[in-house]
């Protein structure tokens, strides 16, 4: 084994918006690597319109500064854990993590996810307070709460000794005064170049790439991204892909490309300890180890964490059909594939219905990315209802539970205990940060389908809830159901103003005057529980009479917008989400009222049978 000591691979890991990203920046715009347009909006890095849009980051990237005589590669991991596939995998490609957390809401269920596979990859991280110019900054406590999480985590003794350091990504200055409040990042680089170890690496025995990262050209196919641990890659070279199965495929470095700033540049050779991207590998996927053909040798695959929700991707086949580009079976399939390709925390199986298949990922964020971003590109489908996925152990039903943590003012406290109460919630930890509760729970993943929603409304929108996969515990028994029913349209037509008016007296109303209705299509929420079939087309009828007092002008109210998030969270099983490139609509599974009365009566009996 040899040092690289002109290399330094990082990856940086934190919670969901603790200020990954804008750190990176930081560090680019301190070095000086940019074009002046990359300037241009929040941050560079987060080019992704979800991304964007979400304020968050869901695909990993890589970029490289150079610092002095020392070439820095940078990987941006996601924080959510619902994209911890990306977090997985691109850590294998780092020698050390610089762990962000923010400085007054300290570690969150996030922080401790990725610190846990930080660990379980052998890093030991850097920790990064940032945020410290924030009026609410409580930087000296957030340290001790960071040492503390490090030892629930079953840090040894040399993690425990972590370096740290105070930073603001915003402010582009980090230190070791808590409270400073300018000056520049390069503490922070040097912290880098001196904690962390420079790769180990194997220059004289036969090449070894561990692909972590798919890329994708329309003019080059598939481009396989990792970290060389052994040899040296050439341009032109004869390779061994070394597949799952032991199946090995013959190919070539069509060319060799590293990181350079915010962009790839191609070069004749990477050495071992560089992170390339190689062209030329067409049927390369995620955990394919890239070996020399003379003597071809295979690191161990990735190993990513079970999917814990499915969910049914099946043809739209509503009256209203037709509005995207890519509607068949066929089309999904192949997009799923795609997907597959990339995505290694996503599962995709055929379903009983031979135009549906059962997509399985790592929460609805997951799933819900995915969809809006098939909804963009064309393409037109209908989804069922969440589900999460149960596993048989050791005889015994088990269910996957999230730890669940919401923060909200002392005086919303009774809401979020209700609500997480009714959904088997067990509360694990409750104390007091400045104006708010920090309440943390234990709750099965079924009751966090639609808990959002109802958790905002029943605070006023003041809760903030963040939650992550805990394990797997036995089933708890079952969960209240939606407590309102719906309102069904009986007819295909244009909603009119008259209709709704007397409609929105008993529901919530999901359409407005003007908009495309069918049979079975859900157009409100009912104030009772059970569904109830309306006509929201019916027009008032016209006459050659006047009456004092008949003609009354219509006041509706603005209908309740349905966003995707929304809309996976609130159906329920008999229910489906349809999706096209301009609309999101409800609709029940069966359209036609027979049908639905038909299917309950199956229903009644099996399981009036059963009992």
């Amino acid at each position: 084994m040899k040092s690289r000591n002109d290399i330094r691979n990082v990856a940086i890991i934190a919670h969901v918006d603790h200020g990954k990203t804008t750190l990176v920046d930081a560090l680019l715009r301190q070095s000086g690597q940019y074009r002046s347009s990359q300037l241009q909006g929040d941050c560079i890095l987060d080019s992704n319109p979800q991304e964007r849009e979400r304020g968050i980051t869901i695909l990993a990237k890589n970029i490289a500064i150079t610092y002095g005589e020392i070439k820095i590669n940078v990987i941006d991991t996601p924080g959510h854990a619902d994209f911890g596939g990306e977090v997985e995998r691109t850590l294998a490609m780092a020698d050390g993590a610089l762990l962000l957390v923010d400085s007054f809401e300290g570690p969150m269920p996030q922080t401790k996810y990725v610190l846990r596979k930080a660990f379980a990859s052998n890093l030991r991280p850097i920790v990064v307070i940032n945020k410290i110019d924030r009026p609410d900054a409580r930087a000296d406590e957030v340290l001790n709460e960071i040492f503390d999480t490090f030892v629930e985590l079953g840090a040894n003794e040399e993690q425990l000794e972590f370096p740290y350091i105070f930073a603001s990504g915003r402010g582009g200055f980090a230190s070791h005064d808590p409270k400073a409040t300018g000056g520049d990042i390069k503490p922070l680089l040097d912290l880098i170049v001196e904690k962390v170890p420079p790769p180990q690496v194997r220059p004289d025995d036969p090449l070894q790439i561990l692909c972590t990262t798919l890329d994708f050209s329309e003019f080059v196919g598939r481009i396989a991204i990792g970290r060389i641990s052994a040899g040296e890659i050439r341009r032109g070279q004869r390779l061994a892909l070394m597949k799952a199965d032991n199946v090995v495929l013959n190919g070539t470095a069509d060319r060799v490309l590293v990181f350079d700033k915010l962009g790839r540049v191609e070069v004749e050779k990477a050495e071992a300890g560089d992170i390339v991207a190689v062209v030329g590998l067409a049927s390369v996927d995620i955990g394919d180890t890239i070996a020399s053909a003379e003597n071809p040798v295979a690191l161990p695959r990735i190993e990513v964490d079970e999917p814990t929700l499915s969910m049914l991707f099946t043809v739209n086949n509503s009256p209203l059909c037709g509005e995207g580009q890519f509607l068949t079976s066929r089309h999904i399939l192949d997009r799923l594939n795609r997907e597959l390709q990339s995505n290694v925390a996503l599962r995709v199986e055929p379903s009983e219905d031979r135009d549906a298949f059962q997509v399985s990922g790592r929460g609805l964020l997951h799933l819900g990315v995915l969809i809006e971003s098939m909804r963009r590109e064309g393409f037109e489908l209908s989804v069922g209802k969440p589900q999460v996925i149960m596993k048989d152990i050791d005889g015994v039903l088990h269910e996957p539970v999230e730890y669940l943590v919401i923060d909200v003012p002392h005086g919303q406290m009774g809401p979020v205990m209700e609500l997480v109460g009714a959904r088997k919630g067990e509360i694990s930890k409750m104390e007091s940060k400045g104006a708010y509760s920090h309440c943390e729970f234990v709750i099965p993943a079924r009751g966090l389908i639609g808990l959002r929603s109802r958790l905002m409304s029943g605070t006023q929108g003041e809760a903030i809830m963040h939650h992550n996969f805990h394990g797997y515990q036995p089933f708890k028994g079952q969960i209240p159901r939606r407590s309102n029913g719906v309102m069904i349209s009986m007819l295909r037509g244009e909603a009119v103003a008259f209709a709704l008016d007397s409609l929105q007296e008993r529901a919530t109303m999901f359409v407005a005057p003007g908009d495309e209705v069918y049979e079975g299509m859900v157009v409100g929420e009912h104030v009772r529980e059970n569904d109830l079939v309306v006509n929201p087309i019916k027009e008032k009828k016209l006459t050659n009479m006047r009456a004092s007092g008949s003609d009354k002008n219509v006041l509706l109210k603005p209908p309740r917008q349905i966003s995707l998030e929304y809309a996976l969270e609130y159906i329920e099983e008999d229910e489906l989400v349809e999706i096209t490139p301009t609309k999101i609509r409800l609709r029940k599974r069966m359209l036609t009222e027979e049908e639905r009365k038909r299917s309950d009566r199956k229903s009644a009996s099996r399981a009036a049978a059963m009992s």
